[in-house]
């Protein structure tokens, strides 16, 4: 099974190759900004031409917005706007123009109704001071040196990594994987490089391959298994507050930078600023890592996983808890979960937004009316079933996976529940062996608009 898989490392840079990068980043910089001030000036003066009646043939021409356009225009005014662009790579200004590119393809499909999700709006030109550095090489020599700690790009040679590359190193000296891309990016304080690398991965199965997991996500515990387990949450960011907030205080008693008089920051401050970008970095990392470790777990174990389509950013929207949702990153775990169960053989099911496994009892299949966030013990009461809250909701989603799986009905998308409160009173469904509440007559509420439960399966 051939994938796309990235491979990053960290960078430990001389003063000569930082000084190298930062000019290949300056330089995609420029290219960008010097594009979109090409094309706001077209789109500007066609703008004002129409207001004074000028026919739509007498307009000035538009300029193409594709990367071969912009390239092409690039290309033709680069010895004017930069005379030194010998010194840098081509590929650091293509990477400032395929940017341009995409943000302004971003906006033509948000206003025409073609993209999805929030309104984009229209590129903003790049600050050198609070834009990423950030470069992207897709041609010329890119390798990795035989002594796993240094790495070839184009134009700036042989660059020394912090870590090893085996991992990578040892896919390619295989022949199973084929690097396609480097991007170097500067983030939390520390230059890394990212490879992005055609993978050929071989067909794996999960230890047991016939069963299924409900996973309930919260901020009490990370993860609550449909098995009775209980995945702590590190949370990481309340254990780094104390030593941020010292940070933060020791920056702002510093000169900062002040755009209104055009005034630098000083050198302590800027440090003080580093140490403030390394403690964030730290605590991204430690998430990051903690969530790789238990999906990695999870999909190399079960068959079938199931998971809830949370709504994350309404969640976010509740001040009092906003900071640890966050923090718990319930998006990254489904993320990560999406693409390791192509990688390990199993299969990620999606229970539809509106399906009410916190207020169904995994027993005997009754739904509540209400169900209060401070209630963290379900109580049934038509059967008596007393359980924790999550645990509960977790048998629920691996139950409903079963039932779905047993029905033979096909996948849909995830979004055909009802949305209003379902009637407490059940309907009777006989649940198969297996489940969460194996070999029992339960009843479960009816399902608005599918027949699957509204359920979506990811392979």
């Amino acid at each position: 099974m051939k994938t796309i898989q990235a491979y990053r490392f960290a960078l430990d840079l001389t003063t000569a190759h930082e000084r190298a990068v930062r000019a290949h980043a300056g330089a995609a910089r420029v290219a960008h900004n010097w594009a979109l001030a090409m094309v706001k000036a077209v789109m500007d003066q066609r703008a004002a031409e129409r207001s004074y009646g000028i026919a739509v043939a007498d307009l000035t021409p538009a300029v193409g917005w594709s990367l071969p356009a912009l390239r092409k225009a690039w290309n033709q005014a680069k010895s004017e706007v930069a005379p030194w662009w010998a010194e840098c790579s081509k590929e650091a200004f293509n990477t400032g123009l395929d940017a341009l590119a995409r943000a302004l393809k971003n906006w033509s499909d948000s206003r025409s109704g073609q993209r999805a999700g929030r309104p984009v709006g229209f590129p903003r030109f790049k600050s050198r001071r609070r834009s990423t550095p950030t470069v992207r090489f897709t041609t010329g020599t890119i390798r990795i040196e035989p002594d796993r700690k240094h790495v070839v790009l184009p134009r700036l040679d042989r660059l020394k990594t912090h870590e090893s590359t085996r991992k990578l190193a040892r896919r390619l000296e295989a022949g199973t994987a084929r690097i396609l891309s480097a991007t170097i990016r500067f983030q939390g304080g520390r230059w890394h490089v990212a490879f992005c690398v055609q993978v050929d991965r071989r067909d794996r199965s999960p230890a047991r391959p016939d069963a299924t997991v409900g996973l309930d996500v919260g901020v009490r515990h990370l993860a609550v298994l449909s098995t009775g387990e209980l995945v702590p949450n590190p949370r990481h960011l309340d254990g780094a507050a104390r030593r941020m907030r010292r940070l933060a205080r020791r920056m702002s008693r510093r000169v900062g930078p002040d755009r209104r008089t055009g005034l630098r920051a000083s050198k302590r401050w800027e440090a003080a600023r580093r140490q403030v970008a390394r403690a964030h970095a730290r605590v991204a990392n430690l998430r990051r890592n903690g969530l790789h470790q238990l999906t990695t777990r999870l999909v190399r174990e079960y068959g079938t996983i199931v998971v809830e389509d949370l709504n994350v950013a309404g969640m976010l929207r509740n001040r009092r808890l906003a900071r640890h949702i966050a923090d718990a990153a319930f998006a990254g775990l489904r993320r990560q979960l999406a693409y390791k169960t192509g990688w390990y053989g199993s299969r990620l099911v999606v229970a539809d937004r509106w399906y009410p496994s916190s207020k169904t009892c995994s027993g005997c299949g009754a739904v509540k009316t209400k169900l209060a966030l401070s209630e963290r013990t379900y109580t049934c009461t038509i059967c008596g079933l007393t359980l924790d809250r999550d645990i509960n909701a977790a048998r629920n989603l691996a139950a409903l996976a079963h039932e779905v799986t047993t029905a033979g009905s096909g996948p849909v998308a995830g979004r055909g529940a009802d949305h209003k409160t379902r009637p407490s009173g059940p309907v009777a469904v006989k649940r198969q062996p297996g489940t969460a509440a194996a070999g029992k007559t339960g009843t479960v509420p009816p399902q608005g608009g599918t027949s699957n439960h509204g359920l979506t399966t990811v392979h």
